[in-house]
């Protein structure tokens, strides 16, 4: 079969929804399967075709907008008019909220492809302005309104997803869990680890680790103080911060010798830096399924991270790691600080939740998934 994915943003852009989409193709690609990505083309180095380890991509001219979260696309038939060609069989729109995302579902309902919407979110996106944000979530609902008429099957990455497709009057089908990949766990290990000599912390010291994008809603600021005020308190512990973002700058003033901010990382870097920490602290009130969760789970980190997205539904108890109620400075310090207290109790979680992440949390497991969802639909 030849599958046909949308996503707002792909490679060499670095995201979460980017790294899905990238581990999904890969995956259907070695079980002998076709894959088309069209995407959206904002840097002019990148061509507006290639073929990409195998997979097929298209980029769509489109504007940047709300610093480049979100593309508007522009002078699109050239590329559905080369979709036509390709004899596709199954279209995949990740995620709803997108122009793109309308577009390609537009495209597969008018040539009766068999398509479905798998959602990545678990609240309205925001820009830290109330009314722009009010704005915001009007428009949502109204563009959900316009998907709803081209797609009527609708998937999450988590639970957590497809809970907030109720928030829509959407029903999910089911789960498309988001995954790690056991094939670049194990590449990565042919990297040494460097990161403690580098930084000069000692074998002793706790290492807490966050991965992602520097923006407000990851609760990154709140983890900041939490480190400084648990080394005021006498804790040996280091915060080593892999990412870029709106909060960069400010994160990069704050002088402290136990925060690392180390910008951003290769996949393969991450990885390396995961295997040499201790805790993976995710204080973010917006998520879908962090990759980061997972990725830090098989690399043995005790997991800290909020209700927030699918998080909870592989640290489903206490013995799996922590669920913090909410992102407040406060609870990301006493989440830290008991876990610091209670060294059997990390250790423990740590084994459980690496074993459930490896027997439940892979992309063979999830490819095998939409490839039934796919061949069934096809009937």
């Amino acid at each position: 079969m030849t599958y046909c994915i949308f996503a707002a943003q792909f490679l060499p852009h670095m995201g979460g929804v980017e790294r899905y989409v990238y581990n999904l193709s890969k995956k259907l690609i070695e079980n002998g399967e076709r894959v088309i990505v069209v995407t959206s083309h904002m840097d002019e180095n990148l061509p507006y075709q290639e073929n990409m380890e195998g997979i097929v991509v298209y980029r769509i001219p489109s504007i940047p907008a709300i610093n480049e979260r979100f593309p508007i696309p522009k002078n699109w038939k050239k590329v559905m008019n080369r979709l036509d060609k390709e004899k596709i069989d199954f279209i995949v729109v990740n995620a709803r909220f997108y122009l793109l995302s309308i577009l390609g579902l537009r495209y597969g309902k008018k040539r009766k492809i068999p398509q479905i919407v798998i959602e990545h979110g678990s609240g309205h996106l925001s820009v830290h302005h109330s009314v722009l944000d009010s704005i915001g979530g009007f428009y949502e609902h109204f563009h959900t309104a316009i998907v709803k008429r081209y797609c009527k099957d609708f998937y999450g990455v988590s639970e957590a997803c497809n809970e907030w497709l109720d928030h829509f009057r959407i029903k999910g089908k089911g789960t498309i869990y988001n995954s790690i990949s056991l094939e670049e766990l194990e590449e990565s290990k042919v990297l040494s680890p460097h990161y403690r000599k580098e930084l000069k912390i000692d074998a002793s010291s706790k290492v807490v680790i966050f991965t992602g994008r520097l923006l407000k809603e990851k609760g990154i600021l709140q983890l900041v103080e939490s480190i400084i005020q648990l080394k005021k308190d006498g804790y040996d512990v280091h915060l080593l911060i892999a990412g870029t973002g709106d909060l960069e700058e400010e994160i990069r003033k704050i002088k402290n010798e136990n925060i690392h901010l180390l910008g951003y990382l290769s996949h393969e870097e991450v990885l390396c830096m995961l295997r040499e920490g201790n805790i993976y602290c995710l204080p973010s009130d917006s998520e879908g399924f962090s990759s980061g969760v997972l990725e830090a789970s098989a690399c043995d980190c005790y997991i800290i991270t909020t209700r927030r997205g699918g998080s909870k539904e592989l640290i489903s108890s206490p013995e799996y790691g922590m669920i913090l109620e909410d992102n407040k400075q406060e609870s990301v310090y006493n989440g830290l600080r008991y876990i610091l207290d209670h060294p059997e109790e990390e250790k423990s979680a740590i084994g459980k939740a690496h074993k459930r992440v490896l027997n439940e949390f892979t992309w063979n497991i999830t490819t095998r998934k939409l490839m039934n969802i796919a061949e069934s639909m096809r009937k």
